[in-house]
């Protein structure tokens, strides 16, 4: 089991939930209420971006949602071009993030 917290940009506490390996980080979110501002759920439109505290670095990312992030201007074409982010790079998305076991992640929620 895997405790993951959602917090507002300033820290406030906006959910607190507990997953299974292999969730997926946008269906705990709107099962919670959390505001996580998403369109598709399928990773092409880039408005359900998050930033993770808790995870294992390095962070291996698929082509589709680097190309998702950067077009965005959620990342620079730098980072884009990068094999392995690590805990202190700046976003993902969360329709493309899987819990893994016994994590425990602070997830940042931008405000819109």
């Amino acid at each position: 089991m895997s405790r993951i917290r959602f917090v507002s940009e300033d820290g406030t506490l906006l959910s607190e939930s507990e997953a299974m390996a292999g969730d997926n980080l946008l269906d705990i979110a709107r099962l919670a209420d959390v505001p996580l501002h998403w369109r598709c759920g399928q990773g092409t439109c880039g408005t359900c971006k998050v930033r993770i505290a808790g995870m294992a670095s390095p962070q291996r990312l698929g082509g589709k949602e680097r190309n998702v992030l950067l077009r965005a201007g959620a990342i620079s074409a730098e980072l884009a071009a990068r094999p392995e982010w690590h805990e202190s790079e700046p976003w993902r998305l969360a329709c493309h993030l899987a819990v893994e076991d016994g994590v425990d992640w602070r997830v940042l929620c931008p405000a819109f």
